[in-house]
């Protein structure tokens, strides 16, 4: 077999390689079957195995709970196996039960923990997660930094589970992402004004979902509608995508 044939043996071995790992790692992640997030998600979704953050675009109970009732999709959406369980770890229990089930995440899939502290919260995260008999663990901190979610990050990888970290605001004029961190996705949620009804009523809640970084991917905008009993997001009818200027000059390009 001459050199070339063998390097293009070679070279097509490689690329089926490739495809194999591209195509398993698809399939660990979870979509939200909405065409305009998956197609732009690096993984296709939110990545099964590792950590995903997500905080208020401001510091207001509207984006607080916005950002909250989010991750309780994401982590209903994990859990939809009928025996599945999720853990969800606070500093301080503030949590508002029906909200959560009006976004698809019931009480009977929902194991509470409290942390005195966001070091305690992080390390009962951690063994969560190594654990790897949960369908997804959430957290409530005020501060992680690379080291502590690195640390998640290889504890998910461990236990094959997702780390859903919801980074509350410290004190306004501080972004809850300015720190650096090792997340696979990292998450920032606003609320976005209602439809118009045809009738006097009050419309299907909408965020304003921004991917500030993404590993191996591009950040976007994308106005979505409120999680369903399901945990299912949805693309409004009237606002396809309303990107911010720099994302709508690199998709020209």
């Amino acid at each position: 077999m001459s050199a070339i044939a063998s390097r293009s043996e070679s070279l097509s071995r490689l690329r089926e390689h490739l495809a194999v790992v591209e195509g398993a790692t698809r399939h660990s992640a979870l979509g939200f079957s909405v065409a305009a997030l998956d197609q732009r998600l690096a993984d296709g979704g939110l990545h099964a195995a590792a950590v995903h953050e997500f905080a208020p675009a401001a510091a207001s109970l509207g984006d607080d709970a916005a950002a909250t009732l989010f991750i309780a999709g994401a982590a209903a959406r994990f859990a939809a196996d009928a025996d599945a369980r999720v853990l969800w770890v606070v500093g301080r229990f503030d949590l508002y039960a029906p909200g959560l089930e009006q976004a698809g995440l019931t009480p009977a899939k929902v194991l509470f923990a409290e942390g005195r502290d966001d070091k305690e919260v992080l390390a009962l995260m951690e063994d969560a997660l190594r654990h790897g008999g949960l369908a997804a663990v959430v957290g409530e901190v005020k501060r992680a930094d690379m080291i502590a979610t690195r640390r998640l990050q290889l504890a998910a990888e461990g236990g094959r589970t997702p780390a859903l970290l919801l980074r509350r605001w410290r004190r306004r004029g501080v972004s809850p992402l300015s720190e650096l961190s090792a997340a696979t996705t990292r998450w920032r949620i606003a609320c976005a004004p209602s439809g118009r009804l045809p009738v006097p009523g009050v419309g299907r809640a909408r965020w304003l979902a921004e991917l500030v970084r993404q590993r191996n991917g591009d950040p976007f905008t994308l106005i979505v509608e409120a999680c369903d009993d399901t945990g299912r997001l949805a693309l409004p009818a009237d606002a396809l995508d309303r990107a911010d200027p720099a994302d709508r000059a690199s998709r020209a390009a």
